[in-house]
């Protein structure tokens, strides 16, 4: 079987030690996280960490099962890049100077997606927004022109189910609780 991108959600409580426990699950396996981001998500008090992994949909499959075995995860959802909406964000910052004798700068924010944050008479920071692709191919035009800095976000994503797929388990375990206490 071959290796591919898959993207993990998982959705937890907001608990110390709980990236240690899950980048663990992954180490014990000797698989590499390509990308990692965490934050809150659209429900109150649940945090989303969104990880991708190059690995076999099998291996992938058993560390969801044994990222959810982690009393702080509430649930999380194995997906390929067909199943969700992702992006990454990137800056870059190069000299001004470089930029300004290149003469480039209007071709570089059009043809890229990018945008100008900040001019300095030292650097000029540019952020494209897009998949890892063409996060690469800006940082390649921007190399030549001094490349100074460059930093990408982990993969931001949300699936193209209606509801976030976390939703009709938090409200299973709801009616599943009202029937317990009746």
């Amino acid at each position: 079987m071959e290796n591919q991108l898959f993207t993990i959600s998982v959705f937890t409580e907001n608990q110390v030690s709980l990236l240690h426990q899950i980048s663990m699950i992954f180490s014990r396996r000797c698989l590499n996280i390509e990308s990692l981001s965490v934050s809150a998500c659209s429900i109150p008090g649940v945090h989303k960490f969104t990880i991708t992994c190059k690995s076999t949909r099998p291996m992938m499959e058993h560390v969801v099962k044994q990222i959810e075995k982690r009393i702080e995860v509430l649930r999380a959802f194995l997906h390929t890049d067909d199943e969700i909406v992702f992006q990454e964000v990137a800056l870059y910052k190069v000299p001004t100077s470089s930029v300004l004798e290149s003469g480039q700068i209007e071709d570089i924010v059009r043809q890229n997606g990018a945008r100008v944050l900040e001019i300095q008479p030292e650097y000029t920071v540019f952020e494209k927004t897009g998949h890892t692709v063409e996060v690469k191919a800006l940082f390649d035009r921007l190399k030549p022109l001094g490349l100074r800095q460059f930093v990408r976000s982990g993969r931001i994503a949300v699936t193209k189910a209606t509801l976030e797929l976390v939703d009709e388990f938090l409200e299973r375990q709801e009616k599943r609780r009202d029937r317990l206490s009746r």
